[in-house]
């Protein structure tokens, strides 16, 4: 905060909270919940991504006894939460676009809303926003790299921009895999895996781990995480 004092004719002012705006604010955020919560994170209970803390255990009495530990340290170095974005001993919750909880990770359905309303991409821009978006949520969705090859190709600087038949179809095969990608399930090494490889396709090769788990209440076969 030092480094961006203002200096005027009635004093010296400076920030009493990090603004919006300053091209390295995330990065010194991050370092400071780094340093603030080094141990609970060294410990494997904790998560901090900039200002998002999830906090996972494996009994009813540690989340407690965490919760109590990391409100205890908010309070010792002064730093304030709000309580209305809070949520507290959740089994599942909403996380940089996925739905997390201890078995099972899933794309959140209300961030495709907008990308799934949008009409075929008119330039390279468009191109490139859609396939950053998807390749997001790449190991949910089975031979990506296959069905996403032309439009990937249309982004090259000697390609003239072209939106072709195969292309759309692509495009609009993307689309729907989204939706109705799998979710991905953590590994029971105590039950059976079956491991799928494929290497026939020219623009690459893949494998996926799965495992038949009971997910939502039905057997299902699912991808391991």
């Amino acid at each position: 905060m030092k480094l961006l004092r203002i200096i005027c004719h009635i004093g010296i002012y400076e920030y009493t909270r990090m603004p919006f705006g300053i091209k390295n604010a995330p990065a010194h955020f991050q370092r400071m919940m780094d340093t603030i919560f080094q141990e609970e994170i060294l410990e494997g209970w904790m998560v901090v991504y900039t200002d998002d803390i999830i906090i996972y255990s494996e009994t009813w009495e540690d989340h407690v006894q965490y919760i109590d530990r990391v409100l205890s340290k908010f309070t010792s170095v002064n730093l304030k939460i709000s309580l209305k974005k809070c949520n507290f001993c959740q089994q599942e919750l909403l996380a940089l676009g996925h739905k997390v909880s201890g078995l099972i990770l899933a794309i959140d359905q209300n961030k495709l809303a907008a990308v799934l309303q949008n009409p075929v991409p008119k330039n390279i821009k468009e191109i490139q926003y859609f396939l950053g978006f998807a390749s997001y949520y790449r190991n949910h969705i089975k031979r990506f790299a296959h069905i996403t090859s032309s439009l990937y190709k249309l982004c090259s600087k000697d390609v003239v921009f072209e939106i072709t038949k195969e292309r759309r179809d692509e495009y609009e095969r993307s689309r729907y895999e989204l939706p109705n990608a799998p979710v991905l399930i953590l590994p029971d090494f105590e039950l059976p895996f079956k491991l799928y490889i494929d290497a026939a396709c020219s623009q690459g090769s893949g494998a996926s781990l799965h495992q038949r788990r009971i997910v939502y209440g039905e057997l299902r076969e699912g991808v391991i995480r």
